[in-house]
């Protein structure tokens, strides 16, 4: 079994999970998947709105569906919330990518 069908498998009796949903999520974009991905970022955030790690995701995801606009946004989202968790390896990465974006 795949692992994305793994992910599927488990989500059907956790389907509130942050965690599963996030890594079904990289798994569709390992899968170059990104409008389901995007999806699926989009739902954990809607889980947990302070879960760090999708917004460069989501972010990542959006600029490859070329929504420059909407990456912008979720970079300064998660931005804002990796400051408010003094998570400075976040920060700088999320700096990174808006500098390049708006490059």
């Amino acid at each position: 079994m795949k692992r994305i069908d793994s992910l599927i498998e488990m989500l059907k009796s956790e389907p509130e999970d942050v965690f599963l949903n996030y890594a079904l999520a990289v798994e569709f974009v390992g899968e170059k998947k990104y409008a389901e991905a995007e999806t699926q970022f989009l739902k954990t955030v809607n889980l947990n709105s302070e879960y760090l790690p999708c917004y460069y995701q989501l972010g990542q995801v959006t600029e490859k569906l070329k929504k420059e606009k909407e990456a912008l946004e979720y970079y300064k989202t998660g931005l804002a919330l990796a400051q408010k968790q003094n998570n400075q390896k976040a920060v700088n990465e999320i700096n990174e990518a808006i500098f390049l974006l708006e490059d």
